[in-house]
């Protein structure tokens, strides 16, 4: 048996992470990167982009190894499958990939984040908007900001969907008769 601090350390790691981490890719996505359009200057543009997603980066990374490393500890304890119902047990499935899906295109965005911002001194790669190359956009660059705009709609949609499993599995916890749950903690 686990720890209860131990158990509810990984929980909070998990869930700041997913909060941090949605909320910036969502943020990210929605607000800053039409923003830049704001921008004269299509090279500033970039720099701007390259800047603040950079800036980001370790909050990104750490955010989304928290919710990796939370769920993993979790799946080795309260989440075996031996200690979930039937439903609890297809949720946790469902949060695994999910949490696979997010993992892979996060890692995925920033590498493909950081060739892009080498694709020009500072970051300064010219670009219609956060994911929309210009015309005038390098070849390669333009290739790495095209992905970047599936990648990113990938891994925010992999973070809404551990929101939902998230919400399901705690309401599943909840309803189950607590005298059923301490008894299910006990026993293994």
């Amino acid at each position: 048996m686990v720890n209860d601090k131990i158990a509810e350390g990984a929980r909070v790691a998990h869930d700041w992470g997913l909060a941090s981490w949605l909320g910036g890719s969502m943020f990210g996505k929605f607000a800053l990167n039409p923003a830049v359009r704001k921008i004269d200057d299509k090279r500033e543009r970039g720099m701007v982009i390259n800047a603040a997603w950079n800036g980001y980066n370790v909050i990104n990374g750490l955010s989304l190894a928290s919710v990796g490393l939370g769920w993993a500890a979790a799946r080795f304890t309260e989440t075996r499958p031996d200690r979930l119902t039937e439903r609890e047990r297809k949720l946790a499935l469902a949060k695994d990939g999910l949490t696979l899906a997010a993992l892979g295109s996060g890692i995925a965005s920033g590498l493909q984040g950081a060739k892009l911002a080498r694709q020009a001194p500072d970051g300064a790669v010219p670009i219609e908007g956060g994911t929309k190359p210009a015309s005038e956009t390098p070849p390669e660059a333009a290739k790495a900001q095209r992905s970047l705009n599936g990648l990113g709609l990938a891994n925010i949609t992999a973070g809404i969907g551990l929101v939902v499993v998230n919400a399901l599995m705690s309401q599943a916890g909840h309803s189950r008769p607590p005298l059923r749950r301490a008894l299910l903690r006990r026993s293994n």
